[in-house]
């Protein structure tokens, strides 16, 4: 009973809290909800495209459905195209000038972990609050909510004066490599005073102020071909796979209770002779059981959340390296992707924004979550450049993975939430 009564003060806490929209406010939140049918419908329609990283051709066609979007609202848009080398569709930019508030530069993205090569999923409903489908959380559900914010401020003439620039990258999930794969990115963005990010929400309680970075790394082991029955002899040693395991164990043993630092291996190969082609993350090997390896090959990424931590950790994995088993040899070789996002006070005040327009809605309080609980994101790129917030995307749960869902019940909150805050920060 008590419980229940705490309950009840809160929601009417809440509900009072939500008469502090002022009148255009509430117009704005009547707008996303009134549009929330042909919202859907546009979730659903952009899911069903696959547009898998090396998809090029579907991450287009994902990115040409925002384009007329985008396009609707008088944004000026345009595609920023990627070296032909690099095999990726590009980036579509849509930007709005005005004079009038915080510099906003909302950043999403078009491509999804799944490749033509896995089984697909179209928008399918499976019950009355949840909804699966490919990306239908990370994070295209993520980029309808900046649309169906937008386009309510547009419905109620609020995007006249704001200064707007939307980044949809076409390669989050796997960036080209190169300091031009996201040149263009940074250059917008630091024209800008404030990133919001909408990538994937854990709940509608919680924002991100801080985001760990990834690299990648990639282990090469080296032993002595020869029969299996002469194995752990002084003569020929432990091969290439012993070695390899050796050093992911020691890896795992020595660094695996840092906090925020997370390393995978999440490929391996090993054999007689090894192929890896990093392009196309695809390998194949041959071997056989009475023959030592003389070659192996793992790759894996590291995460962290701040650079002083990536380099200690790569320091202190050469070391484990170096320390071969009998017979064997290693190399290890490291390659920069996304940075760290620390935590900034900046960060954190806009935290308190995304808090404010929630109580205000009646959805109660908004925290900063924990960073060990995200990957890397696209803002950790412009983190040092401008006050971000990530995590103002889609509700669901299961990214990177079948099944993926989004919460249908809370979505429409959350885009309540986002066109309240945009507001705000364009008045």
């Amino acid at each position: 009973m008590r419980k229940l009564l705490l309950a009840a003060a809160m929601l009417g806490c809440y509900a009072a809290q939500a008469q502090q929209l002022t009148p255009t406010e509430r117009k704005l939140v009547a707008a996303v909800r009134q549009r929330m049918p042909q919202t859907e419908k546009l979730l659903e329609q952009v899911v069903n495209v696959n547009s898998g990283t090396l998809n090029v051709q579907g991450v287009r066609e994902v990115g040409t459905v925002f384009q007329k979007e985008f396009d609707a609202l008088g944004f000026k848009t345009e595609w920023v195209a990627m070296p032909a080398s690099m095999q990726r569709a590009g980036h579509l930019v849509a930007e709005h000038k005005g004079k009038k508030g915080k510099r906003l530069f909302l950043i999403g993205h078009l491509d999804t972990v799944f490749e033509l090569d896995m089984p697909f999923t179209k928008f399918t409903r499976l019950n009355d609050s949840t909804a699966t489908g490919q990306g239908v959380n990370d994070m295209k559900g993520g980029d309808v909510v900046i649309l169906a914010a937008l386009q309510a401020l547009h419905a109620n003439g609020l995007l006249r004066e704001a200064s707007i620039t939307a980044y949809f990258t076409g390669d989050e999930e796997r960036g080209g490599h190169g300091p031009e794969a996201r040149a263009d990115f940074v250059a917008r963005a630091k024209q800008a005073q404030v990133a919001l990010a909408f990538e994937t929400a854990i709940d509608r309680h919680t924002v991100a102020t801080a985001r760990r970075g990834s690299s990648n790394w990639q282990l090469k082991t080296f032993g002595t071909a020869a029969h299996s029955s002469t194995i752990f002899k002084p003569t020929v040693g432990y091969g290439a796979i012993y070695e390899a395991a050796r050093i992911l164990n020691s890896f795992r043993e020595t660094l695996g209770k840092e906090q925020y630092l997370t390393f995978n291996p999440g490929l391996i190969l090993g054999g007689s002779e090894v192929n890896y082609d990093e392009a196309k993350a695809h390998g194949e090997v041959t071997g056989k059981t009475n023959i030592i390896a003389p070659t192996a090959a793992v790759a894996g990424d590291l995460r962290f959340l701040t650079e002083a931590q990536k380099e200690a950790a790569r320091t202190r994995m050469r070391a484990i390296v170096a320390q071969n088993l009998a017979g064997t040899k290693a190399e290890i070789t490291f390659a920069d992707g996304l940075p760290g996002m620390p935590p900034t006070p900046g960060n954190q005040r806009l935290a308190a924004l995304a808090d404010q327009a929630s109580r205000d809605l009646g959805f109660g309080p908004v925290v900063a979550g924990d960073p060990g609980a995200r990957g890397a994101g696209d803002v950790s790129i412009v983190a040092q450049y401008l006050d971000c917030l990530d995590g103002l995307g889609a509700p669901g749960k299961g990214a990177h993975a079948p099944g993926e869902t989004i919460n249908t019940k809370e979505f429409p909150k959350l885009v309540e939430r986002a066109a309240l805050m945009i507001y705000r920060l364009t008045r």
